[in-house]
Order: structure tokens, then C-alpha cells, then sequence
């Protein structure tokens, strides 16, 4: 299995440090969980089996960076991941989504990372194949007459091969991309009608491998141009190239050693009752417990464990406590964080300092059509100071109110563009002008600029 990426608790916050602002606990709980995993595949094979993931309960508001710490981790480390909502599953015998699926949906993931890494590894054997298949179509290999003697058959092949030859430099040249030409490609008949309201991770996985040998491929001839045959051809020969056993079972180990699951909205399934929704509530941590303790789950592609699987749950809790969770669950998330409220302070580092920053995007997006957009640092204040004020007067969504600040403000050089002005700046009395004038509408609640207004006449 290819194994965890060397990266030591400082390097790990550091590069979160590039994309979230401020939640360090949060940052350095996670980096340790990562590290200790790296460590444990370094432990002789008696001791390392005994050694469990500390999982994690992220505890805080929406919008503070949960999910955000949860999903870069995961990108840095090269593991798979998954980010789920508690609340869609529900205990077995009720209506909706079973919790193994979780496992399934986790693997599916793995697998195309490892088939992502193969193709990689087997790309530019597999463009080669289909350029050579392409050629084949130009110009099919001429048949030997029996009657031509060795000579004539030798001078055949050499005009063959210099034709063959010209081609092969015009279709890297992309001279021949509109060509037509005749490829067989595969097609999958449709699945049964019967089961179409049913998803596929909710069936059995002897049902799906069934269902998939009722539903053979068949082969058919097709006129595409060059440039689509190149696609389609190199697809066929990189599944030729792909060793599909040695994928799932490398896809499997690193669900197994690696796998991270992130559960949001955790908090959505404690409940204090006995009876109506609290039944399946509690249901739902029943069936969660036994792959947070570790299970085996049965997929498609063969058994999972979940022993080593790396579960971060968060929610905010803010009409309960992570102690009104089953006492069995909370012993399986040994440790907890609480991500702090994010004032204006972080929401003007949050538009300007990550690689991904809000204002990054807008200028890069309105680059596209030869528009120059400046933020003076006055009016990156000008935002975030409105941005918390409405979180303030409004229900708090954290940074995503950053989202529907800068929409607001943006809008009319979005809608002009690229018929107005070459250059904008976008300084604190720019904000104020634009968001003053949003304030008036009051079907613009949405954005919760009716609201506050009515906050400042009382």
C-alpha cells in the first residue's frame, strides 16, 4: 500500500495555515491524529494492530472551517476521504440510507485515486497504443497476396511504413482531428427500470455483482472524429494496461490504513427521548458504533475493515452537547475541539490571505475578460466589518456570509463586464455605496441586509 505522505505536526499545520484562518487547537489535533497514523505504520505488525485511531469531534458554528480542515488534511496526506451528513442516514428498518455505505462510498473513493495514480503511472504507454489504433483506422495494414514474391512484398511494407510514417507526423501535428474514422467502442445496456429508485450502495453487494453480470457490454461500430477516437481509445487501452486485482486490493488497504470519514452535523442525531424521532436518532449511533469501534463491511470489491479508518466528527451543538451522545460513541472520539466564533479580524485575513482567498478568486475570475479589479485594504475592512456585523444581527453562517458580501458588491461590474470599464477599485466607500443601496431592498434578505436595517432603526 502506498503509504501516508511524511509530513511532520508543524508541516501539516503550516500548510493548513495557507488555506484556513486562525482555529489552531483545531489544527494542531488534527496534524498530531495524521502523525500518529504515520507512526503507526511504522510499528512492528504484533503491536501495530492494537493501536486505534483518536478520533476527533470538532465542535463550533457553521462556517468557522470544520469541513475545510477536514477536506485540505486529506489532501495533503493522499487519503481517501469522505464528507457525509449524519443526519442522511437512518437506523436499519427505516427508510433512508444505510451506514455501511458510508464504508462503500469511502472505497469507491480509494479506488479512483488508485486508478487516477495508475493511469498516470501507464498514461503515455496508453496514448502510444491509441495513436498506433488511430493509424490503423487511416490506413489498414495491407494483406500479403500469396502470389507476390519477396521482393514486391518487401517493397509493399516500405511504402507502407513511409505513409504510415507521414501520417503519424500529421496526427501529432493535429492535422488530422476532423478526420472520420471507424472505432468499435463498448456500450452497457440500461439498467433494469424496476430498481431505479434504489441506490446501488443500498443493495447487497452479491445483488450489485449480479445485477452487473444480467447487464453485459456489447461491442458497436461508430464514426467519430479523430479527436474523440483518441479519447475513447486511450480509455480501452489504459483498462487494458490496469491490473483491476491489483487496484482494488492496494484501493482496500489504503481504505483500511488511511481512510479518513468526516461526519458533519453530528449534533443532529443526539437525542434526549424515547419515542418518535429521538427512536431512529439514537438508532443511528447504534449502527455508527460498530464501524467507529471497528467492523468488517462487506462491498462490491470484497471486505473492509474499520479499525483503522480515522473518523472526525463536528457539529455545533448548540441546542445540546457532545455528552448527550451514547456513552459508547463518545468514548470513540477520545478527543475534542472547539472551533471559535470568527470575528472582522479574521474575516479581513480570510479575503486576503489564503491561496484560495475570496478576493483572489474575484480578481482572477474578472481577469478572464481583460478587467483589472483592485481591493484597497480599506475595503477588504469595509467587507469583513459587514460581513460580521450581519453575522451578528443575523443568524451567524460564519465565513460563507463573506460569500454573499462580496456577490452584492461585485454585482454590477459582474453584470457589465466586459462591456463597461477596464478597472475598478474597490475601496471602503465603493462598499458602503453598493451595500447602502442593497440595504433598501427589501427582497434582499436573503442576504440579511433587510434585516439589519430594521436592527439600526430600532
Amino acid at each position: 500500500m502506498a503509504e501516508i505522505k511524511h509530513l511532520t505536526c508543524r508541516e501539516v499545520v503550516a500548510e493548513l495555515d495557507k488555506y484556513i484562518i486562525g482555529q489552531d487547537d483545531a489544527k494542531r489535533a488534527v496534524a498530531i491524529a495524521v502523525r500518529n497514523r504515520w507512526r503507526r505504520l511504522r510499528l512492528a505488525a504484533e503491536i501495530r494492530e492494537e493501536v486505534a485511531p483518536k478520533n476527533i469531534i470538532m465542535i463550533g458554528p457553521t462556517g468557522v472551517g470544520k469541513t475545510e480542515i477536514a477536506r485540505r488534511l486529506a489532501a495533503l496526506v493522499g487519503a481517501p476521504f469522505i464528507k457525509v451528513e449524519a443526519t442522511k442516514f437512518t437506523e436499519v428498518g427505516y427508510v433512508g440510507r444505510d451506514v455501511d455505505g458510508i464504508i462503500r462510498d469511502l472505497l469507491e473513493r480509494a479506488i479512483q485515486m488508485v486508478h487516477g495514480e495508475q493511469a498516470e503511472v501507464h498514461g503515455e504507454q496508453a496514448r502510444h497504443l491509441a495513436s498506433e489504433r488511430i493509424l490503423d483506422c487511416l490506413l489498414p495494414r495491407p494483406a500479403a497476396a500469396p502470389s507476390i514474391d519477396t521482393q514486391q512484398i518487401q517493397d509493399q511494407h516500405e511504402r507502407y511504413q513511409r505513409t504510415r510514417d507521414k501520417l503519424r507526423r500529421q496526427l501529432q501535428d493535429g492535422q488530422l482531428e476532423q478526420r472520420q474514422i471507424e472505432i468499435t467502442v463498448e456500450e452497457r445496456s440500461s439498467a433494469i427500470p424496476i430498481i431505479s429508485n434504489v441506490g446501488l450502495d443500498q443493495m447487497e453487494p452479491e445483488m450489485q455483482n449480479f445485477l452487473e453480470r444480467m447487464m453485459p457490454s456489447r461491442q458497436v461500430r461508430r464514426q467519430v472524429s479523430v479527436a474523440e477516437a483518441r479519447g475513447i481509445l486511450f480509455q480501452q487501452e489504459l483498462e487494458k494496461l490496469i491490473d483491476r486485482e491489483k487496484m482494488i486490493d492496494e484501493a482496500i488497504g489504503r481504505t483500511e490504513q488511511a481512510g479518513m470519514v468526516f461526519l458533519d452535523e453530528i449534533d443532529k442525531v443526539c437525542g434526549s427521548g424515547s419515542f418518535g424521532p429521538d427512536v431512529s436518532r439514537e438508532g443511528v449511533q447504534r449502527d455508527l458504533l460498530p464501524l467507529v469501534e471497528g467492523t468488517t463491511v462487506n462491498t462490491r470489491h470484497g471486505l473492509v475493515r474499520t479499525d483503522h479508518i480515522l473518523f472526525i466528527a463536528a457539529g455545533a451543538f448548540s441546542r445540546n452537547k457532545p455528552s448527550d451522545l451514547m456513552p459508547e460513541l463518545q468514548g470513540r472520539f477520545p478527543i475534542r475541539v472547539r472551533l471559535r466564533d470568527l470575528d472582522s479580524g479574521h474575516f479581513r485575513r480570510i479575503l486576503v490571505e489564503p491561496r484560495n482567498a475570496l478576493s483572489k478568486q474575484q480578481e482572477a475570475l474578472l481577469a478572464t475578460e481583460g478587467i483589472e479589479l483592485t481591493f484597497t485594504p480599506d475595503g477588504i475592512a469595509a467587507l469583513a466589518d459587514k460581513a460580521y456585523e450581519l453575522n451578528k444581527s443575523q443568524q451567524n453562517i460564519g465565513a460563507r456570509r463573506l460569500y454573499a458580501v462580496m456577490e452584492k458588491v461585485l454585482e454590477e461590474i459582474s453584470f457589465v463586464a466586459p462591456d463597461g470599464a477596464r478597472k475598478y477599485v474597490i475601496d471602503a466607500d465603493y462598499v458602503q455605496q453598493h451595500l447602502s443601496r442593497a440595504s433598501e431592498d427589501e427582497d434582499l434578505n436573503v442576504f440579511g441586509f433587510a434585516a439589519a436595517r430594521r436592527d439600526e432603526k430600532k
